[in-house]
C-alpha cells in the first residue's frame, strides 16, 4: 500500500514538471510574438492554454484523490497540499502567457511594444522564459541552489519593470494612451510571471528545510547534504 502511495506521490510530481514545461513553452512563444508581432505564434499560445488549465485540473483531481484514499499525514501531507498550490500557481503562469499572447493578437497588424521600449521588453521576455526553465529544473530534480537564481532573475524584472514606469511616467514619453496602457500591462505581465516562479519555488524550498524563507545558508546546507 506505500508503494503505491509512493508512486502516486511520484506521478504528481512528473504532472507538475510536465505543466511547467508546457509554461515555458508558452512563455517563450508569448515573449517571442510580442516582440515581433508574430500573431500567428500568439495565437498558438493562447489555444493552448487550455490544454497547461487541462492538465491542472486533471492534477488537481489526483491530489484530491490522493487526500481522500491514502489519508497521508506530515511531511507527505505537505506534498500533497503543496503540488495544489503549485498547480495553481504554474496554471496562473500559463494565464499570463495567454493575456501577453492577447496584446500582441489585440494590437495586430500595429506593433504590440510601443516605440523606445522594446529592447527593455525583449530582455523581460528572456528573463521570464529563463524563470520558466529553472523552475522546471527545481521541480524535476528539487535542486534548492536554483532557487536563488530564481530569485535573482525575479529582482532584475523588477528592476526592468520599474525602469518602464519610470519611462511613460516621465516628460519625455510621447506615447498615445493607448501605448501607455499596453506598456503597463506588459510590464507587469512579465513582473508577475517571475513573481509565481519564485513562489512555486519557496514552496520546494519549504518541503526541503521546513521552513518558508529559508535563508542562504539553510538552502546551501540541504543542497550539499543532497
Amino acid at each position: 500500500m506505500r508503494e503505491v502511495f509512493h508512486q502516486s506521490l511520484e506521478d504528481v510530481q512528473a504532472r507538475l514538471v510536465e505543466i511547467s514545461e508546457l509554461v515555458t513553452i508558452a512563455v517563450d512563444k508569448a515573449t517571442r510574438a510580442f516582440g515581433t508581432s508574430d500573431v500567428a505564434l500568439a495565437e498558438e499560445v493562447i489555444e493552448d492554454d487550455q490544454v497547461i488549465d487541462d492538465k491542472a485540473i486533471e492534477l488537481d483531481e489526483l491530489a484530491i484523490e490522493i487526500l481522500a484514499r491514502q489519508q497521508p499525514v506530515a511531511r507527505d501531507l505537505r506534498i500533497v497540499v503543496a503540488a495544489l498550490r503549485v498547480s495553481a500557481s504554474l496554471e496562473r503562469m500559463g494565464d499570463i502567457a495567454e493575456h501577453i499572447a492577447q496584446l500582441t493578437r489585440m494590437r495586430f497588424p500595429e506593433r504590440a511594444i510601443p516605440k523606445g521600449l522594446k529592447s527593455t521588453f525583449i530582455k523581460m521576455g528572456e528573463l521570464d522564459v529563463e524563470a520558466a526553465r529553472t523552475l522546471t529544473e527545481v521541480l524535476r530534480t528539487e535542486d534548492l541552489a536554483l532557487v536563488e537564481k530564481l530569485r535573482a532573475l525575479e529582482e532584475e524584472l523588477d528592476d526592468l519593470h520599474l525602469a518602464i514606469f519610470e519611462k511613460v511616467l516621465g516628460e519625455t514619453w510621447k506615447g498615445e494612451a493607448a501605448a501607455t496602457v499596453d506598456a503597463t500591462l506588459a510590464s507587469r505581465y512579465h513582473e508577475r510571471f517571475a513573481d509565481h516562479a519564485v513562489s512555486v519555488a519557496k514552496k520546494v524550498a519549504y518541503l526541503a528545510t521546513g521552513d518558508w524563507t529559508p535563508d542562504t545558508n539553510a538552502i546551501s546546507i540541504v543542497a550539499a547534504g543532497d
